[in-house]
């Protein structure tokens, strides 16, 4: 089989990079996007155009990870407009741009798979994560019409949920705190796994999501260390 030809929001990231490298181990053709290499999700021109560039290039786009997220911390009275509108932007709109832009390609060749980075925060209320969840909760919800939309082209659309990731943002979110080692067994604890999810182990998921032989589509795969279905009574 010919090398697939993969497309990686957010790849500068803990997830993303660890996503790129994970596609690039199985020899894919990796082409990664972040905003740290001048690429922004929200500007829904420069996804056409990066579409565009990756079609005229390679001549298909097999899958489509959308990694790329920002976060906010926070209950719905101390939210601003600004913290909606930088949120939704990059986590809902970003994600809707980067597919609309790659769909039709997708559509012309009757395959495909898209991978959407959702998160636990979608299904389950985490304290002072308002703007956070409820932009989650849209990607939950976004996947699954993608999904049912997608289905008769031949085109898959699936989401990864994980719990909290031991990775840049939440080391800086617990850093920021006057206890930061406390917060993170805190973050630990929560998880009935006792333990934070890794950036290769939501990689990993990314993956097998997007593998041709995954018979799935219009799911939220959980990666949550238990937080959705387990409870410890002690």
């Amino acid at each position: 089989m010919s090398r697939r030809v993969v497309v990686i929001t957010g790849a500068a990231g803990g997830i993303g990079a660890s996503t790129v490298a994970h596609f690039q181990a199985l020899g894919e053709v990796v082409i990664g996007l972040d905003l740290a290499d001048g690429f922004d999700v929200t500007d829904r021109a420069a996804c056409e155009k990066v579409a565009s560039d990756v079609l005229s290039a390679h001549g298909r786009i097999d899958v489509l990870c959308n990694v790329a997220g920002v976060g906010a911390v926070g209950d719905v009275v101390a939210a601003t407009d600004a913290d909606w509108q930088r949120v939704f932007s990059v986590n809902v709109f970003g994600l809707a741009h980067m597919s609309a832009a790659v769909l039709p390609a997708m559509r012309t060749a009757h395959s495909g798979a898209i991978v959407n980075v959702c998160s636990v925060a979608a299904s389950v209320g985490l304290v002072e994560r308002a703007v956070y969840s409820a932009s989650k909760g849209a990607v939950l919800a976004l996947t699954r019409a993608m999904a049912v939309d997608e289905v008769a082209h031949g085109i898959r659309v699936n989401c990864v949920s994980p719990g909290t990731v031991s990775s840049p943002w939440v080391e800086r979110l617990a850093a920021a705190t006057p206890d930061p080692d406390t917060t993170m067994g805190h973050l630990r604890r929560r998880q009935p796994l006792g333990r934070l999810v890794t950036c290769d182990e939501v990689a990993d998921a990314i993956v097998y999501l997007a593998a041709p032989t995954t018979f799935t589509t219009g799911a939220d795969f959980l990666l949550d260390g238990g937080i959705t279905g387990v409870r410890i009574v002690e």
